[in-house]
């Protein structure tokens, strides 16, 4: 999927996201997004500049919320991998990279850098594409270039990531146990002591590399993730705010509905069925 815009973003939106990798490039402006609750400020370049690509790997199905606060004029085209494509490519070749792998991998791995100008050229031509092109052939113009910035996005992780991904490795994988402990025990009484004692490791250590690896701290995640579940039960269920807010974990209603707000940017009873 290519999504290329330019203009001003008015309207929040709230979108379900399929999982895969989300390339955005932005020239001009500023975007706020929403992934599951966790907040990403993507600002484009300075006057002069390239602007600046980012990556976001999602592993689940997630919302995607966007805030544009202020309207303000954006430039931005934004490229959509699903991870079943991007599995067939891989499985084409015998040749694995793993610190690519282990970015997408990773639900919610993020990864910011300056636009080179090479991919600014390449967004530009998505967005005017030759006024001579037309139907079929416009398409595959704007699919070549997104498979190219899809690509140099790519190497951006392997630059930028590489050296810091393989000495911590033994810290990724015991951050994926405790985000394996969490979703299995949503419902129990989830204390920093009790999740170290779980995985064997300290209160300080756990604290440290869940961050490091997931952008959040380990109580952040389970708020989102019990967000998440409430939510869902409004959807599906149809239960009462003050039921999803126990399922979130809020005694208090009230706060609940503030948290949930935050989150998927509209009031509970709007999720309603």
């Amino acid at each position: 999927m290519i999504d290329g815009r330019t203009g001003c973003v008015c309207d929040a939106a709230v979108s379900e996201i399929s999982p895969g990798l989300l390339v955005m490039v932005l020239s001009e402006g500023a975007h706020r997004l929403f992934i599951d609750g966790q907040a990403l400020d993507v600002q484009g370049g300075d006057e002069g500049g390239d602007g600046t690509v980012v990556l976001l790997n999602t592993t689940r199905a997630s919302r995607l919320h966007h805030d544009p606060g202020e309207a303000a004029p954006v430039r931005s085209v934004t490229i959509a991998a699903p991870h079943a494509w991007l599995d067939g490519l891989r499985r084409a070749t015998t040749e694995t990279d793993p610190v690519l792998q282990d970015f997408l991998s990773t639900h919610r791995a993020q990864l910011t850098v300056p636009a080179s100008r090479q991919i600014r050229h390449l967004a530009d031509q998505i967005y005017d594409p030759p006024p001579t092109l037309s139907g079929a052939m416009r398409a595959l113009h704007c699919k070549a270039r997104a498979l190219d910035i899809l690509c140099q996005a790519c190497a951006a992780v392997r630059e930028h990531t590489g050296e810091r991904s393989q000495p911590h490795l033994a810290s990724r994988r015991r951050s994926e146990r405790v985000r394996d402990y969490v979703l299995a025990n949503l419902g129990a009484n989830l204390t920093i002591e009790r999740i170290a004692a779980e995985i064997g490791a300290s209160v300080s250590s756990v604290q440290r590399h869940f961050k490091e690896h997931f952008r959040m701290t380990v109580f952040e995640f389970i708020r989102s993730e019990r967000l998440a579940q409430a939510c869902a039960a409004l959807e599906r269920d149809g239960v009462t705010i003050a039921q999803a807010a126990y399922v979130a974990g809020y005694a208090d209603p009230s706060n609940f509905t503030v948290a949930f707000k935050r989150a998927y940017g509209v009031l509970p009873k709007h999720k309603r069925r």
